[in-house]
């Protein structure tokens, strides 16, 4: 290596530094660069108010982007969340409605149940995709398209095509409910955060969620359990799914039939703007959070200018496209 080479290379600016830079605080520079513009481009985008309302709109979309992260990781993909979050949220607002026509009989029940029922829900659509995926090769595209047409038609099975109102408050506190000021949505999203940082990080599963993710044949060899762990990291998606869907009801009051169309979108657009590469393997949950951190700045500094929301479909299509040529240029050397 000559003198020249080793001076470029050593340098701040450098290709290689550059690009190590890049890799590890890119999205994090991006996430403040937005932020900055935006602060200057309208006066109401950092008041107090409008932050706590950017975080309540991003808790969700957070939650089901970390779901999302465990199965991208393992080189899966997971359509169905939307209409995983219809479904829980229905059910789990049956079990929590003072209406006589909406609710089960015997309703409402003590809000644990009806958290409990939604968490089942969701678990057990994970579960199905997880064992379709893992014990019968299925492709992850063709499982979770199958359960995102399957869990819409049984929301409107249940529900009957109309929504289920009139929630106690003991259930809505979890999704209009504050600590400390801060409100629940946000907490619930930091402590899945939390935990999921630290299984991904500090504990063997998440090892081998990574192992499995960078090469399914060498993790075979090495003695884990590919299908059991395939199948698991759908069943956290599937949780997580409900639990954003008990928020979403808890929020609005209401649990809607229509409730998350597209919202996988959205989940899937954190986790690549994020960095997880869509190969599996590599990512980070840190930039998953950014990411959708990333995708409710934009939307709400967008709502701000009063930009039409057509054009922000746009613009969150083209970062999507933009992360995944960046992911597949890095996979390729480039």
């Amino acid at each position: 290596m000559s003198a020249t080479d080793n001076n470029q290379s050593n340098s701040w600016f450098g290709s290689d530094r550059r690009r190590l830079i890049i890799q590890e605080y890119g999205i994090f520079l991006a996430f403040l660069l937005l932020a900055i513009v935006l602060s200057f481009s309208n006066e109401y985008f950092l008041t107090a108010g409008n932050i706590s309302n950017v975080l309540l709109q991003t808790s969700i979309n957070g939650v089901l982007a970390i779901g999302m992260t465990f199965v991208i990781l393992t080189r899966g993909i997971d359509l169905s969340v939307g209409s995983v979050v219809a479904l829980t949220g229905i059910v789990s607002a049956s079990f929590a409605t003072t209406s006589a026509t909406a609710g089960i009989v015997g309703a409402p029940y003590p809000p644990y149940v009806a958290l409990a029922v939604g968490l089942l829900v969701g678990i057990a659509c994970g579960a199905v995709v997880g064992l379709i995926v893992s014990r019968f090769a299925v492709p992850a595209f063709v499982a979770t398209l199958g359960m995102l047409s399957a869990a819409r038609g049984l929301t409107l099975i249940y529900g009957g095509g109309k929504p289920v109102p009139a929630l106690t408050p003991d259930f809505r506190w979890i999704g209009t409910g504050s600590v400390l000021s801060i409100p629940m949505p946000v907490i619930l999203l930091a402590i899945v955060f939390i935990v999921a940082w630290w299984v991904l990080n500090r504990t063997r599963f998440g090892r081998y969620i990574y192992a499995v993710g960078g090469n399914p044949h060498a993790a075979i060899t090495s003695g884990i359990n590919v299908s059991k762990l395939r199948f698991l990291v759908y069943v956290i998606s599937g949780g997580l799914s409900g639990l954003a869907g008990m928020i979403l009801a808890a929020r609005t009051g209401s649990a809607l039939p229509q409730a998350g169309i597209a919202y996988e979108l959205d989940a899937i657009a954190a986790v690549v703007i994020g960095g997880t590469s869509l190969s599996g393997g590599v990512g980070r949950i840190t930039g998953t959070l950014i990411g959708a951190l990333i995708i409710g700045v934009m939307n709400n500094g967008l709502d701000l200018m009063g930009i039409q929301s057509y054009y922000q479909q746009v613009l969150k299509g083209a970062l999507i496209v933009g992360a995944v040529m960046l992911d597949q240029k890095r996979n390729l050397g480039g």
